[in-house]
């Protein structure tokens, strides 16, 4: 568990670089192509946009669950170690 979170935090972290690299672009594009006229890259940097505000809330949601589950695992573990002990 301990070794897959700290692939998953390497892995996000070597993203965000690439990520934040790419904003004065795509504003720049954005803005030639709505002073054109075309208005279809901006719609789709909206959902672009979307996903990259809804991914860190999945990941934590998903790092939570398992966190859940395994701790939860965890206490079956030791509520049946108590019953074998007394």
């Amino acid at each position: 568990m301990k070794k897959l979170l700290s692939l998953l935090i390497l892995f996000l972290f070597t993203l965000t670089q690439e990520l934040m690299a790419q904003c004065a672009m795509c504003r720049a594009t954005v803005e030639n192509n709505v002073s054109n006229g075309e208005a279809g890259i901006a719609n789709g940097l909206n959902i672009g946009i979307l996903y990259l505000f809804a991914t860190p809330y999945l990941v934590i949601a998903i790092i939570g669950y398992l966190w859940y589950r395994q701790s939860k695992k965890q206490k079956v573990k030791i509520n049946i170690k108590d019953r074998i002990v007394s």
